[in-house]
Parts: structure tokens; C-alpha cells; sequence
């Protein structure tokens, strides 16, 4: 079956151009024109992928992204902008939206986006219990990664990640000791080039944190290595 994307754009000739591209490379498309109608299509279709407008009628993107993560619908989210305003990409990023593009746009990178991030996610099918009898996971510390599940446990309890969080989470699980730069993680995380926007790796690296650290300004899972990136060590032992 093919890939379902959510297109939740006012704009009608943008619309139009995303479903028809999106279409031409395989997925199956359904539309919104404004931030309600597109918050309840999300819930009630699931789509593979969401393409979310940041400035909509009835309720903006923002809105949107939020109110779906408060529910746990973790589906990726791929957020349109037309303003080239930190604060309003970060503020996007913060509230659990995958990815961004600023307006304009070519298709072809929209497409190539939404092909690179639906690559690396996947829904989790297994059950807690049937996670617990596999030993096919990563382990730091308290922190247990299963990449096939798409999962991820911190003293026992499952984490709420998005797609893009348990991506990042995994790549530094797998590469433990070692420090990774922005740019390394933006690459292996992201899978193309952000032209040197590093703030998305800090914004995902703070959304870790939040979960994994019991003391975020004193991190001791993701440290910081002022001037070159981040490392995922073991904790040491009190």
C-alpha cells in the first residue's frame, strides 16, 4: 500500500501543486484548507505524514502540532513556512514538528523531504511484552533503544518520541563515547544538507534531555562538548 501524506494548506494552488507532485512519486494524498479541518483528518485518518501550513485559517500550524502531540500522535510532521523567523521555526520544532521548509519551495525538495523522513520512520509493532523478551536493543545506563520496534525505555517506562527524536536517540546510542558534531548529526539524522541551521539538532537534543535527565542543566546521558557537539556516555556511578 502506498505511504498516505496529509496536506493541510489554505493556499489552494500550493495544494494543489504538493498533491499533484506527491502524487506522481507514489503516495497516496488527502487534503485540508485549514488548521481544524486538518487537526481532524490527522486524528481520524493517521496518515503516514503530515505536511502542515504554519499560517492557517481557524487554527494555525502551530495549534495544530500541538493539540496532536498532547494527544500522542506522534505521526511525522513536516511544517511549511513563509516567514524565515527563528523564532517561529524553533517554536514549530518545540512543539514536536519534524521538519521544516520555508516558502518558496520546489516540489522536488518537498518530495525528496518527505521520502527521506518517511525512509527512517516506521510505526512501532510490538507489544512492551514482547520487547522485554528480545535481546536485540541498545543499553545505556537506564536507557534500553530497540531499533526494530522503534522503541525506547528509560528505567522501565516507554518514551514518548517522535519519528525524528528516537532517530536522533538511536544514532547516539549507536555511536556511544563518541562526539558527534552538528553537522555529523544533521547529515546521519536528517539525511540532507540544513545549510549549516544547526538550531534543530539543539532543539532535539533539549527534547531528550527532557525525558532522559533527571537535571537538564547538569545532563549526565547527552553532554555537551563546548565548541565541537554532543556525546552519549554512561552515566558515572555515584
Amino acid at each position: 500500500m502506498s505511504k498516505k501524506i496529509l496536506v493541510v494548506e489554505d493556499e489552494q494552488s500550493i495544494a494543489t501543486l504538493l498533491k499533484y507532485n506527491l502524487e506522481q512519486s507514489g503516495y497516496s494524498v488527502i487534503t485540508a484548507n485549514d488548521g481544524e479541518a486538518g487537526r481532524d483528518m490527522a486524528v481520524d485518518e493517521l496518515p503516514d505524514l503530515m505536511i502542515l501550513d504554519l499560517m492557517l485559517p481557524k487554527m494555525d500550524g502551530i495549534e495544530v502540532c500541538k493539540e496532536l502531540r498532547q494527544k500522542k500522535i506522534n505521526i511525522p510532521i513536516l511544517m511549511l513556512t513563509a516567514k524565515d523567523d527563528e523564532f517561529d521555526k524553533v517554536l514549530g520544532l518545540e512543539l514536536g514538528a519534524d521538519d521544516y521548509m520555508t516558502k518558496p519551495f520546489s516540489p522536488r525538495e518537498v518530495v525528496a523531504r518527505v521520502k527521506a523522513i518517511l525512509r527512517r520512520s516506521q510505526t512501532p509493532v510490538e507489544p512492551a511484552e514482547a520487547v522485554e523478551e528480545t535481546d536485540d536493543y541498545k543499553e545505556v545506563g537506564e536507557l534500553k533503544v530497540y531499533p526494530e520496534q522503534y522503541e525506547a525505555y528509560f528505567q522501565g517506562e516507554l518514551l514518548e518520541l517522535t519519528p525524528k527524536e528516537f532517530e536522533l536517540l538511536l544514532y547516539l546510542t549507536n555511536n556511544k563515547g563518541r562526539v558527534l558534531t552538528r553537522d555529523q548529526l544533521l547529515s546521519a539524522v536528517w539525511n540532507y544538507d540544513f545549510a549549516g541551521d544547526t538550531r534543530i539538532v539543539d532543539v532535539h537534543i533539549s527534547h531528550l534531555r527532557e525525558k532522559i535527565e533527571s537535571n537538564t542543566k547538569k545532563p549526565v546521558y547527552i553532554k555537551t562538548i563546548r565548541g565541537l557537539g554532543y556525546k552519549l556516555e554512561e552515566p558515572k556511578a555515584r
